[in-house]
């Protein structure tokens, strides 16, 4: 039997932040420039709550009702406004915190001029088993990455620290190296930690191919 208290600690009611290309993995931070009024008020209002929002990529051809509600992926990334400057002419520079997955249930009906949504906190799957060989991949082809791009593999020690657990691995190295919008999308609606670092391990290493 499914435990309401744990159902409804699982249920968050978020505003949301569509954006075409843009994901906001967990573990991760991403900066935004917000100069839209509906999104200058969504980010007021939020400083005023919990500092909460969802960052939702757009579906192809969202140009058409861009002023409206067009459609965005139903799995979405969490974050929490940990640093904000509102400038002269009105526009936030934000930083976001990347704190889970969720997915999108229902876009409820509001009185403000952005988008509020009931969303899902979604769980990672645990691997089924050791996991050593694929992190080794992908922290090789990110220092391959790193000497393509004459960057100091130093680097790596936070974003990729060997104390981090699996799945913080497999985010971090994709917000970090990744930059095809619609694989980092797939990424995020995979939640078996496994698969996600076996596609980000494969990825990563045709990158490297590519540029060396």
């Amino acid at each position: 039997m499914t435990d309401p208290a744990a159902s409804a600690a699982a249920t968050l009611v978020l505003p949301i932040f569509p954006l075409p290309d843009v994901t906001l993995f967990p573990h991760t931070f991403l900066p935004l420039h917000v100069f839209e009024a509906r999104y200058r008020a969504m980010v007021a209002d939020a400083l005023a709550r919990d500092r909460r929002l969802a960052v939702a990529r757009l579906e192809p051809g969202y140009e058409r009702t861009y002023d409206g509600r067009p459609p965005v992926r139903a799995v979405a990334g969490a974050g929490e406004i940990v640093n904000c400057e509102r400038q002269s002419s009105g526009r936030y520079n934000i930083l976001l915190k990347g704190l889970c997955r969720v997915t999108i249930e229902q876009e409820l009906p509001a009185d403000t001029l952005y988008r509020v949504v009931r969303a899902q906190r979604l769980d990672d799957v645990p691997a089924g088993g050791p996991v050593d060989a694929l992190i080794g991949r992908i922290r090789a082809a990110c220092g391959r990455l790193l000497d393509a791009l004459e960057r100091p593999r130093t680097l790596l020690e936070g974003v990729l620290g060997s104390d981090q657990p699996p799945a913080m691995i497999a985010d971090r190295a994709a917000a970090a190296f990744l930059p095809d919008a619609a694989l980092r999308q797939e990424l995020l609606e995979t939640v078996g930690v496994e698969a996600r670092l076996r596609r980000v391990s494969g990825a990563l290493e045709a990158l490297v191919d590519e540029l060396t």
